[in-house]
């Protein structure tokens, strides 16, 4: 019965770590909607007035039948650019609901399988890896890398390589000390990041003001007061620290020894820019800071971890041959490997609803807990005399009489 609770599956929990998978087409889906009717909402009202202003001249007599054929031709012209602007949005559109329906397809497989032992969960855990793995690969860069291992195992609409190749394109042009793309993504962005209170615009424009005033040309120097009285002091409530920094750096040169004034000169605030971009950009889009491999990785290590993985006992037993027989009571425990036992020091120990304890504990003297059962098994197997036991953890021989008996209040 036990073996059955433990290897049922429950598709709810799962989902959980795969919720980025439909919402991300969402978010794109709404961004998208809105690019359209924008451009629905500019073209049209541009037509209209020029429409307006067509006919109130033409029945004034005022217009030359070339002048209307113009306005005419204008209107058209508009009307072209507003159907290609559409165009597009429609095959972008068409391209998320095929990721949404082979996404909703992916997931809904989990509720076709009954138990974790079956065959098709099996297939089905190995896909969700490549996914977990490509956008591992996708958040640091490795685009092509991704791109490859996502065509080779055919799960292209399972992952967003579009998405995150933008992301990494602003990134490592902020790193480089450009903002013009970081600019323009937050001028497509405008109305979200308001909503969200972001301030990535603003330090965008603070950082074009330092850059204007490290050169100390006087031209560019009068050009950083106009920038700054454009696109700093509108904000001076909202970020006076910033402000007033910025109104102080003219009187401070490149290698000033004034702390507050020489931080801002460091090239280290643009790693801080496209860090504060990828915050920003996760954010817009609902995805989770950090990778899902991580969290997957996280949530694994918890749940097999117990105190014993990294009990003061992990010394004196890793000090023993792998080859001898009390080295075998800790290989199976994968968190005691080698390779996950650092890896898990730090998460949480497993969250347990229900403890099992052997009913026949003893205590041995070097304050170790065993089953009195399971010990006498070992000892036997190890070819001790009778009356002794043998510590299945560090190899050490007790007798029997030593042995107390432990009682669970």
């Amino acid at each position: 019965m036990a073996d059955h609770i433990t290897s049922k599956l429950n598709p709810d929990t799962h989902l959980i770590l795969d919720q980025p998978l439909l919402r991300l087409p969402f978010e794109l889906l709404r961004k998208n909607f809105k690019v359209a009717h924008f451009n629905v909402e500019k073209e049209s009202t541009a037509v209209k007035a020029t429409l307006k202003e067509t006919a109130t001249t033409a029945l004034t007599n005022n217009a030359s039948p070339d002048d209307v054929l113009k306005s005419v031709d204008s209107m058209l012209a508009r009307m072209r650019g507003l159907k290609r602007k559409l165009n597009a949005c429609s095959e972008e559109e068409s391209r998320l609901h095929q990721q949404s329906q082979s996404r909703i397809k992916h997931l809904g497989e989990l509720y076709s399988m009954q138990s974790l032992d079956d065959v098709k969960y099996e297939e089905w855990s190995r896909t969700r890896l490549d996914r977990l793995l490509v956008d591992y690969l996708l958040r640091n860069g490795y685009k092509e890398s991704a791109q490859a291992l996502a065509k080779e195992k055919g799960i292209e609409d399972l992952v967003d390589v579009e998405t995150f190749v933008q992301m990494s394109r602003i990134r490592e042009s902020l790193q480089n000390g450009e903002v013009k793309e970081a600019l323009a993504w937050c001028a497509e962005n405008k109305k979200d990041l308001r909503r969200m209170e972001s301030n990535l615009e603003f330090m965008l424009r603070f950082q074009q003001y330092i850059e204007l005033v490290r050169t100390q040309d006087q031209s560019k120097l009068l050009e950083s007061i106009a920038h700054a009285k454009k696109y700093l002091l509108p904000f001076r409530d909202s970020y006076p620290k910033e402000v007033q920094q910025a109104c102080g750096l003219l009187a401070f040169p490149p290698g000033t020894r004034a702390e507050a004034y020489s931080e801002l000169y460091s090239q280290n605030r643009w790693s801080a820019l496209s860090t504060l971009f990828m915050q920003t950009h996760n954010s817009l889009l609902s995805l989770p800071s950090v990778p899902l491999l991580h969290i997957a990785l996280s949530a694994g290590l918890s749940a097999l971890k117990t105190p014993s993985c990294h009990s003061s006992h992990k010394t004196v037993s890793t000090s023993i041959s792998p080859t001898s027989s009390s080295s075998l009571t800790t290989s199976v425990c994968p968190i005691c490997s080698t390779e996950l036992n650092d890896l898990a020091r730090n998460v949480p120990y497993a969250h347990h609803t229900k403890s099992h304890v052997e009913s026949d504990l003893v205590l041995l003297p070097n304050g170790c807990v065993y089953g009195l059962q399971r010990l006498e098994e070992y000892s036997r197997k190890a070819g001790l005399d009778t009356g002794l036991v043998k510590d299945l953890r560090n190899g050490e021989v007790f007798e029997v009489e030593r042995v107390k008996k432990v009682y669970i209040s």
